[in-house]
């Protein structure tokens, strides 16, 4: 870690986000001789955000999904621990929220997305509130699994976000896992569980829409199709839904509009996932695409360098690409960036192509995962070609889910290794 200086900095690669997709990259960058890696990266912990479904849903103690953010940067990866507050891509500096200026000769941009609570009025009230709980947030999380546990009766209502959004279908993942809980428990038919979802199906894949169809029926849980969440009144407990504007697939609406039909439905549990967007200081940089609506960084989606500033490359969540954004999708996308980035400083042109895979499996149950892989076009895209019996539901995937993808995390993707 390095102190902080009014002086500017100058590092080969700078990597703005220590999440997954900005330590994978600057771990593959140090195993393929680049020497000189920075990554910018503010928080003291690193979360591991897919285990927060398993959090929120009761299936694993909060403890699993952080670790110390010096403990998990590459060795010999130098790490800025500070905030960006912009970027100037013409100079090829990046500026700090300490007042440091750090110059780059190639710059990787990865901060994340930004969950914007206070674009749904009274979201942020209601997230406050005992009952306002999510699997978005690490706090939230840790919140939702002792209020999934304590639910005796009443309804509850999940809200899935429209719009671009980090793994969509992960607001789904708490609500099979509370199902399950309660149907062992025996309080399943006291409970009046609602989902709200922004597309006309539960993903936009056939063989999966059918294995979720399959789960909705058995739990008993009533769907909302084609419904955004638009407004809480977290006094009267009572959320506004409407109708969502036409996306162009199960997680990439081109606006937030509306339609008519709003619905009100009181609830005595909330669990929502909020709108997103790029973070706010990158949708006001020159990098942000001015053809997209939520301020991601343009990018060719398959070479991953930016088209007007051939000296910044992006991947993960802040990236304008075509495929959905998962932390599934990451590791094509790391392996292609690097591969092209390490190739331009050799003087060559890059050559690799993403693929447009992304994963998004599903904890259908507190055993089964019904595993979702899929192309930028949502066509089955399986992990073993020609099987797409992985696609249903399963315990081993489950198993694979919640250790073994896990182990791989910390010790291996983190270090560029996978």
């Amino acid at each position: 870690m390095t102190d902080h200086s009014t002086a500017p900095l100058h590092h080969e690669v700078v990597v703005i986000g220590g999440g997954n997709a900005g330590l994978s990259v600057a771990g593959r960058l140090r195993r393929y001789g680049v020497d000189d890696v920075a990554v910018i990266e503010p928080r003291e912990h690193h979360l591991y955000q897919p285990m927060f479904s398993h959090v929120a849903g009761g299936t694993a103690a909060a403890s699993v999904a952080t670790r110390p953010q010096a403990s998990v940067t590459p060795k010999g990866v130098t790490w800025i621990q500070d905030r960006v507050q912009t970027i100037d891509p013409v100079a090829k500096t990046v500026l700090l929220e300490s007042g440091t200026r750090v110059e780059y000769d190639q710059l990787v941009v990865a901060p994340g997305i930004q969950k914007d609570w206070g674009a749904v009025p009274g979201l942020s009230e209601a997230m406050a509130s005992p009952v306002g709980i999510s699997n978005y947030e690490f706090e939230y999380a840790q919140k939702a699994s002792r209020v999934l546990r304590e639910v005796r009766s009443g309804t509850v209502v999940f809200t899935q976000p429209a719009g671009p959004a980090t793994c969509s279908g992960a607001a789904q993942k708490p609500m099979y896992l509370a199902c399950d809980y309660w149907r062992q428990t025996g309080v399943l038919d006291d409970i009046r569980v609602i989902l709200v979802v922004p597309t006309p199906t539960m993903f936009g894949m056939p063989m999966i829409d059918a294995e979720l169809d399959r789960k909705v029926a058995e739990y008993g849980i009533e769907v909302r199709f084609s419904r955004e969440l638009v407004a809480v009144d977290p006094e009267r407990r009572v959320v506004t839904i409407a109708e969502t504007a036409p996306q162009d697939g199960p997680d990439r609406g081109q606006d937030g509009s509306t339609g008519g039909q709003h619905e009100e439905i009181a609830y005595d549990v909330l669990h929502a996932v909020p709108p997103q967007s790029a973070p706010d200081w990158l949708a006001d940089t020159a990098l942000a695409d001015p053809g997209n609506p939520g301020g991601f960084v343009e990018v060719d989606s398959l070479t991953l360098r930016h088209p007007r500033f051939p000296e910044v490359w992006t991947l993960g969540d802040a990236a304008a690409v075509m495929s959905s954004k998962s932390g599934g999708a990451l590791r094509q996308q790391a392996f292609t960036l690097v591969k092209n980035l390490t190739a331009v400083r050799a003087g060559k042109s890059p050559s690799h192509v993403y693929n447009g895979y992304s994963v998004c499996p599903f904890t259908v149950s507190r055993g089964t995962v019904v595993f979702a892989e899929f192309d930028d076009r949502y066509r089955p895209m399986p992990t073993i070609p020609f099987w797409k019996g992985l696609a249903k539901e399963r315990r081993f995937t489950f198993l694979a889910d919640r250790y073994l993808l896990p182990w791989v995390y910390w010790n291996l993707i983190l270090q560029g290794r996978a």
